[in-house]
């Protein structure tokens, strides 16, 4: 799959969205995808629920090894119990001595390198085949961010 199908498989399948892709700057060629249905939460207060990234952050987040000809890593920030049942330790615990991970490895669903405490789970370019199982992931990363939405919104009575 390529990142295009996978931003059409997003739109299509969910409501309430906010796009970025920024052209230049720091997140420049990357694709930041938002549940804010009325656009109305100040950017600087809200967090993508699934990211696209095309390049390493230096030092920061370059496990990935992004600057590769035609790598692009997929985030997706799910719920804690579905980290946990992914790779059988919560977000922010140490992982398992056992659980390596290669990640500049491509088609594996594996922790995010930097952003696994948060509960992101990552897949570098993601196969059909791999995307199919990454499906059920992204269904929960919005449901969780629509909630988190709707737990901000007053409440009228």
């Amino acid at each position: 799959m390529d990142q295009d199908a996978i931003l059409q498989y997003i739109t299509d399948t969910f409501t309430g969205l906010d796009i970025l892709r920024p052209t230049d700057g720091p997140g420049g060629g990357d694709t930041f995808i938002y549940y804010d249905p009325e656009r109305n939460i100040d950017p600087s207060r809200r967090l993508p629920f699934a990211t696209i990234v095309t390049k390493d952050y230096g030092d920061f987040d370059n496990t990935s090894q992004l600057n590769r000809p035609d790598v692009f890593r997929l985030n997706i920030g799910v719920s804690r119990d579905t980290f946990r049942t992914l790779f059988g330790y919560a977000p922010g615990e140490e992982a398992p001595a056992s659980a390596t991970y290669d990640f500049a490895a491509l088609d594996r669903v594996m922790p995010h390198p930097v952003y696994a405490p948060q509960s992101f789970v990552c897949v570098l370019n993601p196969s059909l085949a791999t995307f199919e199982a990454v499906k059920p992931l992204l269904a929960d990363a919005y449901a969780k961010a629509a909630a988190q939405h709707a737990s901000r919104q007053p409440h009228h009575d």
